[in-house]
């Protein structure tokens, strides 16, 4: 199951020419794919693009319906090598992934496309994961466009050009022979919004006809002496072609004032957040109506030089604003003026900061230093907000509630006190949280499905092994080949961990090979364990990770056996959070009907608790916590467990396996009960009420006594 279902916002993509379409942003771009004709799309999930797959996903039999063959691919190198298809035929195509994580695994397979060009449209829809919301590494995909020449649009925040932008970057692409790039902010994706709606069109030229009637274009593939011919068409041909078609559709827009010794040029992506700021400093309205020049690049690269030209020529200072590092469109459009003999004064970075997210505070600073805005009042406060975030607490990622993969950590850290610590290669997923508290474990991440292999050289004898982890989700997509592959080849003798949630879960709980559902559309129930056992490993495991006393038992043996070879424990459980995302409609709906729901949840005995906390430091979970002792004779709280436990049962096993305190018991919580479940409490009160009454009674007398 995806992490939100698209069932009933997809009736909007049947909308006809005239009818006003609202929505989301990833519906609307859903919806301008179907108005362009495309023949296919394909895509790996990831954010702030993970929904625009579920949405393609739900969408499926409205594919179907206009010829749309449209996959879930096993890796975003995969879902790039799909633009072979636009090579020599004309079919439009888009492929989507997540920002430069993605890019740096398709990198080949685009390198190869945009040497060789393409007949039909070829878009590739990036979610640009940067700022405060990413959880990758802070880079752009820019450098990628520029590297490739593959050209790159940032449309303004609203649906109408984010439409626009997917129907004319279909056109630009065949009209330059050259691959797209469009960029979608995390906000993008999911702004709200109207635009009209258009047909939806099948393709002009199948599938099936490419199929049926095969071309071949020898200059179209990278091999001498046609890849060298290659860079001259991009300059001499393709280059100029995206240059005219840019400025005769008008794609970037000149908005705001046409007069003005001062102006703005900005990517087109940052636009609303511009507008907030200028808004915030009474130099516009809330919808954009301002007096200052404002040069907006809906098309990022390449830049149209005239327009630049143009634009700059009567300013005396313009402000580029450009989200990130390095300041590539702040270059080269210095050098742009430079070269055209314009003097006019250019700022960025000088008032921008070179790094981080551009949020409206971030603009607002930027713009008064720009216009020399003075504001005595609002300089006044800022102290008093900088003494405010001193005392905010720091907020690191961590586990949800009863996540399976904490009982894996915890098994981990009580190793270290048998065997000492190990090195760990992570992985990227949700497994990563294990580096910060309580957990701190973790030495290295190198890339999605890479935990094996980032710990392939470490293969000198020893009396230790290394650990490496790994997810599902990065086990297919990468770390079948890469990790237990090359581990098989390289004859390693380290331990692997594959978490197998039964689906991709720290992308949003998508279906893949190993998926324990049944799915109509894909081919699921694929065992890990076969997998790696058809690669030669030979030492594999599985384990339930909520079982704590068996998944240290195994690890134990991973890492001790005499046998060499790598070693592959599978730790298999659902993913907490998806679980309960699917339960909960249906407790509701037995809720509803006064049908008996049983719900067991976990606690702490107040007068049993030590106020050790080694439970706290050994699990972690956020529905573990503290609060202030009953006893007044002991100072230390105790622990607690509240409301938001879902009963995974991992804290009481930490105290069973760990020997702590006996504190914990498991209760059952029934809602509607029965006649019986009525009959039972009152009998389980009567006789716990008889031998307190006979404890109190027994306490007294001593007390009396003595």
């Amino acid at each position: 199951m995806a992490e939100r279902s698209f069932a009933k916002e997809i009736l909007s993509l049947r909308l006809g020419a005239g009818d006003d379409f609202c929505g989301e942003g990833i519906l609307a771009v859903t919806k301008a794919l179907l108005q362009s004709g495309v023949s296919y799309v394909g895509g790996y999930q990831g954010a702030p693009i993970s929904h625009l797959m579920d949405v393609l996903s739900d969408a499926e039999d409205i594919l179907n319906e206009l010829g749309v063959h449209f996959e879930t691919s096993a890796s975003e190198a995969s879902a790039a090598a799909m633009l072979a298809a636009s090579v020599n035929y004309p079919l439009r195509g888009a492929v989507t992934w997540k920002s430069t994580v993605g890019t740096n695994v398709a990198s080949d397979a685009l390198a190869n496309v945009a040497s060789g060009g393409v007949t039909g449209g070829a878009l590739i829809i990036i979610g640009e994961d940067y700022g405060e919301g990413s959880s990758i590494m802070q880079e752009r995909s820019h450098a990628f466009a520029m590297k490739s020449q593959i050209w790159l649009l940032d449309p303004r925040p609203n649906l109408t050009s984010i439409v626009d932008s997917v129907e004319k970057g279909f056109e630009l692409s065949e009209a330059s022979n050259t691959p797209v790039m469009l960029e979608l902010r995390i906000r993008t994706c999911h702004v709200f919004g109207h635009f009209e709606a258009k047909d939806n069109q099948k393709p002009d030229f199948t599938l099936q006809e490419a199929m049926e009637n095969p071309q071949r274009d020898t200059e179209r593939i990278v091999l001498p002496p046609a890849n060298f011919l290659h860079e001259q068409e991009k300059i001499n041909q393709r280059w100029p072609a995206a240059i005219e078609f840019i400025k005769k559709n008008k794609l970037n827009e000149f908005l705001g004032g046409a007069t003005g010794v001062q102006g703005l040029i900005i990517q087109g992506g940052l636009y609303n957040t511009l507008i907030r700021a200028l808004d915030l400093l009474d130099l516009s309205d809330c919808f954009g109506n301002t007096d200052i020049p404002i040069y907006v690049l809906n098309v990022t690269y390449p830049l149209i030089p005239d327009e630049i030209v143009g634009f700059c020529a009567d300013k005396k200072s313009v402000l580029i604003i450009e989200e990130g590092q390095p300041d590539y469109i702040e270059q080269a459009i210095n050098t742009i003026l430079r070269r055209a003999d314009l003097q006019t004064k250019i700022s960025g970075k000088d008032v921008l900061p070179m790094a981080g997210e551009y949020t409206g505070q971030v603009l607002k600073n930027g713009l008064k230093t720009f216009f020399a805005i003075t504001d005595d009042q609002e300089e006044a406060s800022l102290p008093a907000v900088d003494a405010m975030n001193t005392t905010l607490p720091p907020r690191p990622a961590g586990f949800c509630t009863g996540c399976p993969e904490r009982p894996v950590f915890t098994a981990m850290k009580l190793l270290e006190r048998e065997l000492g610590p190990a090195h760990v290669s992570c992985d990227i997923g949700c497994h990563l949280f294990s580096i910060l508290p309580p957990f701190n474990i973790g030495n290295t991440t190198m890339g999605y499905g890479l935990g094996a292999a980032g710990a392939s050289a470490f293969t000198a004898p020893s009396i230790k092994r290394t650990i490496a982890i790994m997810g599902d989700g990065g086990f297919w997509h990468n770390g079948l080949t890469s990790g237990v592959g090359n581990a098989v080849f390289n004859e390693s003798d380290n331990v692997l961990m594959i978490v197998d949630n039964g689906y991709s879960a720290a992308t949003g709980g998508q279906d893949i090979l190993s998926s324990r559902s049944k799915n109509k559309t894909r081919s699921t129930r694929h065992r890990i364990e076969d997998a790696v056992r058809g690669l030669g490993v030979t030492w594999v495991r599985r384990v339930r990770t909520y079982d704590l006393a068996d998944m240290m038992e195994t690890l134990r043996e991973a890492l001790t056996t005499k046998q060499k070879g790598p070693k592959v424990l599978i730790a298999q459980s659902e993913c907490q959070l998806n679980r309960q995302r699917r339960l909960k409609p249906i407790v509701r709906r037995m809720l509803s009907q006064g049908k008996r729901v049983v719900r067991e949840q976990f606690g702490v005995d107040a007068e049993t608790c030590t106020g050790d906390h080694s439970c706290i430091r050994l699990s972690g979970c956020p529905s573990l916590t503290i609060k202030e002792n009953p006893d007044p004779l002991r100072q230390d709280p105790i622990a607690y467990v509240d409301n938001t436990c879902v009963g995974c049962g991992h804290c009481g096993e930490v105290a069973d396996v760990a020997i702590l305190c006996p504190s914990f018991y498991k209760a059952q919580i029934i809602s509607n009960p029965s006649a019986w479940d009525m009959t039972i409490t009152k009998v389980r009160q009567a006789v716990i009420g008889f031998f307190q009454r006979k404890s109190e009674k027994s306490l007294r007398l001593r007390t009396y006594q003595s």
